[in-house]
């Protein structure tokens, strides 16, 4: 189902005439988004204004991270010194600037280090940074704040301090959504710098299009480190995909192969021809399971074990609705929805865990944002989803010292049959009500899923990552 406002968009006359007209037609901006597999250098030529850096942390794993990935960076104060050498070995020198004498044209990001500030008084530095850079922050550009956790900080002065980044970044995603640009928060524990930067690399690079507004927690918690390489980052390493004949499943499985992994796509007999294009498509293997089989969980297991000596990457994607209000839902609808979206991931995963998982891995369970805001007859799918975003609070520190990793997506209104079959006025609403004004792709989600799923996303785990747009409801 195509998007006719957004397809209007794309005309410049039109856009033109409803501006001049006053139309009050809210015209969403096209997201760029990535093609084909990650690349050596995201940030090619890319202009980003780097500011509050200062002798904080974070200043040498960014400048290392901008010149290894291409960028061109703007330094606002005074930490050029940390970006001059890895400028000089890539070929990319770090200008430096003031914000009252800001170089001409638009830039492509903007970062902000706040992992200093420690009272409210010091937040004049954010306004000010944000205040000089935003009205010149180029269509589909990028806003990235860094900061500490509130919980960790010593005084309640500095807790209010890091806390009100998170408000602030919320309320810019909005501001700049209509431009396709992006806001994120980036709460890095100290000591975990280096991951950060990686992550960093992520929200700044095209594939994090329809990523907004999100606090993303980085930690050193689960051993490992740095990732050699960026590129086919996930060579020689086994990937099972749930759910994978058609969309935001057969996205995942087409990046995840992109990116070097051998792909088991996985999916009920009854899509055995669906799911065997997308296998042959990209050089995978077909598994085909009822995940509600109470043999399942040992089926994968045993099939895993036996034709790829175990696992590396597990993406729960597969799922059902089953709507209707609480006091019209049938036993079975609730027990089809909570057995499939959460019951099944728990039994599957413990099976997996049990030997079939290798160290390092990654698991990835698909939530929504009805988990996390709830919907109208969808108490048990929010139910579910919810109850995954528990699971991975959970599971995640007990897998760390395996250097495993186990996070949630949230997709919030995402273009696929599911919800081309929507209501027209309800599908519009959906699409409208979010901070880039319109609907996700599934590729959107399979980006933060195959993101997740490299060795280069360590730093994040136990946590829910929302593919929303920047979604008005929830959190």
């Amino acid at each position: 189902m195509s998007d006719f406002l957004l397809q209007l968009g794309q005309n410049p006359q039109a856009r033109r005439l409803i501006k001049a007209l006053g139309l009050p037609v809210p015209i969403p901006q096209t997201l760029r988004r990535a093609r084909g597999p990650w690349e050596e250098r995201p940030l090619a030529d890319k202009v980003i204004v780097v500011g509050g850096m200062g002798a904080g942390r974070m200043a040498a794993p960014v400048a290392k991270m901008l010149a290894e990935s291409g960028a061109e960076p703007i330094v606002i104060g005074d930490a050029l010194d940390a970006f001059r050498a890895p400028g000089e070995a890539f070929g990319r020198p770090a200008r430096a600037a003031q914000l009252g004498e800001l170089p001409e044209g638009k830039f492509d990001g903007v970062v902000f280090d706040a992992s200093e500030l420690a009272e409210p008084a010091a937040l004049r530095a954010l306004y000010e940074h944000f205040h000089a850079v935003t009205p010149r922050l180029a269509a589909g550009g990028r806003a990235v704040v860094i900061g500490r956790a509130a919980a960790t900080a010593k005084t309640p002065e500095a807790a209010a301090t890091r806390r009100a980044l998170e408000g602030f970044v919320r309320s810019l995603a909005k501001e700049v959504g209509k431009r396709g640009a992006t806001a994120q928060l980036l709460i890095v524990d100290d000591g975990a710098e280096a991951r950060g930067a990686e992550v960093l690399r992520f929200v700044l690079s095209p594939r994090a299009a329809f990523i907004t507004g999100q606090p993303i927690h980085v930690t050193g918690e689960v051993t490992g480190k740095a990732p050699p390489t960026r590129v086919r980052a996930l060579e020689k390493k086994v990937a099972l995909v749930t759910g994978a004949a058609r969309g935001i499943g057969e996205a995942t499985a087409h990046l995840l192969s992109a990116e070097g992994a051998h792909v088991v796509c996985l999916d009920r007999p009854e899509d055995d021809a669906l799911v065997s294009k997308v296998a042959r498509d990209i050089g995978g293997s077909v598994l085909l399971v009822d995940i509600t089989d109470p043999h399942a969980p040992k089926k994968i297991a045993d099939e895993l074990r036996a034709a790829h000596g175990g696992v590396d990457v597990v993406v729960h994607n597969a799922g059902v609705t089953r709507d209707k209000t609480i006091g019209n839902m049938t036993a079975e609808q609730w027990e089809q929805a909570v057995d499939i979206n959460l019951g099944a991931v728990v039994r599957i995963t413990s099976a997996l865990l049990a030997g079939v998982l290798r160290d390092g891995g990654r698991i990835v369970c698909l939530s929504s944002v009805a988990g996390i805001a709830g919907n109208v007859g969808q108490t048990n799918y929010a139910a579910s989803k919810s109850g995954l975003i528990g699971y991975v609070e959970k599971l995640a520190p007990a897998l760390a010292p395996r250097g495993i990793t186990v996070n949630a997506i949230a997709p919030g209104f995402i273009e696929t049959r599911l919800t081309a079959a929507i209501p027209m006025m309800i599908r519009e609403a959906g699409r409208r009500l979010s901070a880039l004004g319109q609907g996700g792709l599934p590729q959107d989600v399979a980006e933060a899923i195959s993101f997740l799923a490299q060795p280069a996303s360590v730093g994040i785990t136990g946590s829910v990552l929302r593919v929303c747009g920047g979604a008005l409801i929830g959190a």
